[in-house]
């Protein structure tokens, strides 16, 4: 009975606990993912820019949090490896922001880094910048 009582005040007693649910919602929760993932692949064939990057990672973060939280029991778990999970979700998204900011703003200050352009074609190269002329004010195409 004191054990019983340890357990239902969110306390853990070090012993292991079965979390049984249901194949319904096993299932709901299958399908959730199945869903995530359609979104994804449809979202790979929609160009938002240098929102793809961000909806991606939001999607798989989605993934990941009904997957640790059900399949893996976090949610009955204890709370302060809630936290952890929540947190590491948060500084992931912090160096993706910071890392984005950096790859994206190269160009604007070291023309040397960043900025590419196919030797063949003279054309900018997927994911680079034309480096700005000196004293230009307006962008500028590729030669």
């Amino acid at each position: 009975m004191a054990s019983a009582d340890h357990a239902a005040h969110g306390h853990d007693d070090g012993a292991v606990h079965s979390h049984v649910s249901s194949s319904l919602f096993y299932g709901a929760v299958f399908a959730g993912l199945l869903m995530l993932t359609l979104l994804t692949v449809g979202q790979s064939y929609v160009d938002l820019g240098k929102l793809n990057i961000v909806l991606v990672v939001l999607i798989a973060s989605l993934k990941a949090s009904l997957v640790v939280t059900f399949f893996m029991h976090l949610r009955w778990d204890n709370k302060f490896n809630a936290l952890i999970f929540i947190s590491c979700i948060f500084f992931i998204g912090v160096f993706f922001a910071y890392t984005m900011n950096d790859t994206d703003r190269r160009g604007e200050h070291d023309a040397d880094q960043n900025v590419r352009v196919l030797p063949r074609t003279g054309e900018v190269a997927p994911g680079g910048k034309i480096a700005p002329e000196e004293g230009a004010t307006e962008s500028h195409e590729a030669h």
